[in-house]
């Protein structure tokens, strides 16, 4: 049995660990938070390195890419450094190539998307996905300032997202974890609507599932949001709220789905090279043939 672990910085409240099967490989799969507690987290990775086939990086990222540019995170060279023989994935290397699909699955189901008014949280910690929701035709608006800086700044254009990117990127990718993502028992806390406004102009709202709850409007009827990792409790409340359609970037397991960063540690154990020769081309064999693809939820 492969077995991939998944340490988070979020709350312990989300841990989940199931069994599954990939490609005739049979496979534990455990997301583990350590309540923002970063030392503990950090821990984790020691005490797990060589026990476990791969990691998930849960919380935390190693870098941004935006505009096939790397921003290195300062407090992801700790996590390099605690992992000496497991391989490991923050999700970077799955995520941009998942996104086109959740376009397609949209208009597969019917979808049109174009001239659609799509709300995406953060673009620079899933610049895949913004890029798909412009390719597909959508009028997207960009919370970075919102969702990241707290700022009530929108940003209406991908050119605009590479300027803020180049300015600001070398410099917050400096500041801790907590400082940009809800962690431990951030993640617990009911939406502010701070923002509910841009909520409530789009049909799609698309990003981290943290980052889409933290200002969630109590109405959601006729809306889909495309998101990554999403407990059964956090599917039950978008239905209450009148979701239309849930589109997960990954599949659901034992009620599920969990994030890029375990699926891309999957993945990782799946190919027989080192991570670092490890290629797009090896990636989206695995997701066709896995079949590792976002997957549609009617929800009302």
């Amino acid at each position: 049995m492969k077995r991939v672990l998944s340490p988070s910085l979020g709350s312990s409240s989300r841990d989940h660990t199931t069994e599954a099967e990939f490609l005739g490989q049979h496979f534990w799969l455990s997301r583990q938070g350590t309540d923002g507690d970063f030392e503990r987290y950090i821990q984790m990775y020691r005490d797990y390195d060589g026990k476990v086939d791969a990691f998930g990086v849960g919380g935390a990222e190693f870098h941004l890419v935006v505009k096939d540019r790397r921003y290195y995170f300062r407090q992801g060279k700790a996590i390099r450094r605690a992992v000496r023989i497991s391989k490991i994935g923050d999700g970077n290397g799955i995520k941009h190539l998942l996104a086109p699909y959740a376009m397609q699955a949209l208009r597969d189901h019917g979808v049109d998307l174009r001239g659609m008014k799509a709300l995406k949280t953060t673009a620079v910690d899933r610049y895949g996905m913004a890029k798909a929701l412009v390719d597909a035709g959508c009028d997207v608006t960009f919370g970075d300032f919102m969702f990241a800086l707290d700022l009530p700044i929108p940003i209406r254009s991908l050119r605009t997202v590479h300027i803020v990117a180049a300015l600001l990127l070398p410099i917050v990718t400096q500041f801790p974890f907590a400082w940009l993502y809800p962690i431990g028992e951030e993640q617990e806390k009911e939406p502010s609507h701070k923002y509910s406004r841009f909520y409530e102009e789009a049909d799609i709202i698309a990003g981290d599932f943290l980052q889409v709850w933290s200002n969630l409007p109590p109405d959601l009827g006729g809306k889909i949001i495309v998101t990554n990792t999403t407990t059964a409790r956090d599917v039950e409340a978008l239905q209450k709220r009148g979701l239309h359609i849930l589109v997960t970037t990954t599949p659901r397991l034992a009620g599920r789905s969990f994030g890029t960063n375990v699926m891309e540690g999957v993945c990782r154990c799946l190919v027989d090279k080192p991570d670092d020769e490890i290629t797009d081309e090896d990636f989206t064999d695995l997701i066709e043939r896995i079949p590792l693809k976002p997957q549609i939820h009617v929800l009302n």
